[in-house]
């Protein structure tokens, strides 16, 4: 919006006002997301920072809830609202839902990376002579759920003598675990990494540029702050073998990152950056859209589903702590929807 209440759809550029505080945010925001990210990663890995057991589960919990609001309020709903800029947009962009397309989109490309890659490395170990579970739940966590429900009888009537070699085949030294469920486990957090780091960039190059900023400025250290909290306990508890466990501190660490390399990016170009011009609203509206689906079907699919109805833990868990576990994950999804309403 130029001074004269005029919508400017051209390149323009920024506001320039809190330039001091402006280049401080990189820095703040940088400790504040490495600090919730990292922070999980390491109360799980060492020895010097010790966590009760109740407040780690928190943290997972209340991080599913925040990666699910994160999907529908603050990507799929900037997505619709970027892509129906109706003042500066061709009027096709607003006769078809494509936000929502470009979300469901996502959802199916995903599903479909993650079903020929489970596929593929359950051939190889088939190959191999070896059992494998996808989704790293104990030996036959699955019987009781889905089509699997049918092998429940070859599962248990085998040899003890066998069953156990499988289990142990299956478990082995952590040195020596499977490649393919490293693989698994890797493709998962790669997919939850991709959708969070595209829409950490967009929110930086806003954060830079936009005229509400110390606003903005207070939302996005929460947003950050929570949004970390959720990847790293997410990353905390992936169960590796040593020689890939870098990649653990690795994800936490791009997350860090990634918003001050956004914010540092729109200061190098807030003369020319406008973010409710033409080509950002398209740019922001179909990465926000895309990483919508990305997330959604994270949460959905991989934490939700597989954290409740298919872990054999949570199955057999009391009543309360069931109940402990879905109020951590309302209060994370409450609170990262609350943020919504300013950013």
């Amino acid at each position: 919006m130029s001074d004269d209440g005029s919508v400017n759809c051209g390149n323009g550029g920024g506001a320039d006002t809190f330039a001091g505080l402006r280049i401080g945010s990189v820095f703040i925001i940088l400790a504040t997301s490495m600090a919730g990210a990292l922070f999980p990663i390491l109360a799980k890995r060492t020895a010097w920072l010790t966590v009760p057991k109740a407040a780690f589960e928190f943290a997972k919990y209340f991080g599913s809830g925040v990666i699910i609001a994160t999907a529908f309020i603050h990507l799929l709903a900037s997505g619709v609202e970027e892509l129906n800029n109706t003042d500066c947009l061709s009027p096709d962009w607003v006769i078809y839902p494509y936000p929502l397309a470009l979300s469901m989109l996502a959802i199916f490309v995903i599903f479909i990376v993650e079903l020929i890659a489970f596929r593929w490395g359950t051939a190889k170990l088939a190959a191999m002579g070896k059992i494998h579970d996808p989704h790293g739940h104990s030996f036959g966590s699955h019987a009781a759920h889905g089509p699997e429900g049918n092998h429940s009888d070859e599962i248990t009537t085998e040899k003890p003598d066998k069953v156990a070699n499988d289990i142990e085949s299956i478990s082995g030294s952590e040195d020596d675990k499977d490649w393919a469920d490293a693989l698994s486990q890797m493709i998962g957090v790669a997919i939850l990494e991709f959708g969070i780091l595209l829409h950490s960039v967009l929110i930086g190059l806003t954060l830079a540029v936009d005229p509400d900023f110390k606003v903005l400025f207070v939302v996005i250290i929460f947003h950050q702050t929570f949004e970390g909290l959720g990847v790293g306990s997410r990353l905390a508890v992936l169960d590796l073998p040593k020689r890939y466990n870098w990649l653990i501190i690795l994800g936490g660490i791009l997350y860090g990152i990634t918003t001050p390399i956004g914010i540092a990016a729109g200061l190098g170009i807030k003369t020319t950056y406008n973010p409710d011009s033409t080509k950002a609203s398209i740019v922001s509206g179909v990465m926000d859209s895309l990483s919508s689906g990305i997330l959604l079907y994270t949460g959905l699919v991989e934490l939700l589903a597989h954290e409740f109805l298919f872990n054999k833990e949570m199955n057999r868990a009391s009543n309360g702590r069931l109940a402990y576990a879905l109020t951590c994950m309302i209060a994370g999804c409450g609170i990262m929807a609350l943020l919504g309403r300013w950013a």
